[in-house]
């Protein structure tokens, strides 16, 4: 079974952050069809912000939880957008999970993985339908929970949720938006996916395959 370690943690905000560049372009593009085209480079501002903020910390001397909470005052101060206030909250309610853990076990994370989509959920107060990103939180959180229950090992639940992620996100094309600036384009939103869905179906993806990976204590 694996154990996460705040080093391990640092890596996977280290590898969110990478791939988020990676798809700044794409994620405008995304956003330029329903919205002011910016949501790539709020979001690589977010985790570059992020990812300075974790690589500075003692990996030694601070408990994976320190880690999240850095994270989530790191990406609050980098983005005033609706995004800022949403992962940082999804990220101090994982470190309120993995409170006085001094390293992390499968249960563990993926209660901070649940943790951090209830805290997207009721800080955007949105739900499922409404061309969000909690179209990819949440049913990446259930299908995480539906493996886990059934006996599955963390990476193999983490896997279930990435696939939900990406669907749900793609699921976005065909709904009117009830959230947000795009909510007022009406009938015209339909046809394009939400870009806040599609970060978070990268981010759950990298995610996933970083704490999937090799890298801690008791790591497969």
């Amino acid at each position: 079974m694996s154990t996460f370690d705040s080093a391990r943690l640092i890596a996977m905000f280290e590898a969110v952050a990478t791939r988020i560049e990676t798809e700044k372009d794409h994620l405008c593009a995304l956003d330029g069809h329903i919205g002011d085209a910016d949501h790539g480079i709020a979001m690589a501002q977010g985790f570059n912000a992020v990812r300075a903020a974790v690589t500075d910390l003692d990996p030694g001397a601070v408990a994976p939880s320190d880690v999240f909470n850095t994270a989530a005052k790191a990406f609050l101060n980098a983005v005033g957008a609706s995004s800022g206030p949403l992962y940082a909250t999804a990220y101090m309610r994982a470190g309120a999970a993995l409170k006085g853990k001094e390293v992390a076990t499968e249960d563990d994370m993926a209660q901070a993985f649940q943790a951090m989509a209830q805290g997207i959920e009721d800080r955007g107060k949105a739900v499922v339908g409404e061309k969000t990103m909690v179209d990819a939180w949440r049913p990446s959180a259930d299908a995480l929970a539906e493996a886990r229950e059934g006996g599955a090992s963390l990476a193999i639940a983490l896997q279930a949720a990435s696939t939900a992620a990406a669907k749900g996100a793609e699921a976005t094309a065909d709904m009117i938006a009830g959230k947000g600036r795009s909510s007022r384009l009406g009938e015209r939103a339909r046809g394009h996916v939400d870009p806040g869905a599609a970060s978070a179906a990268i981010i759950i993806e990298v995610m996933a395959e970083s704490l999937s990976g090799a890298g801690g204590p008791g790591a497969p």
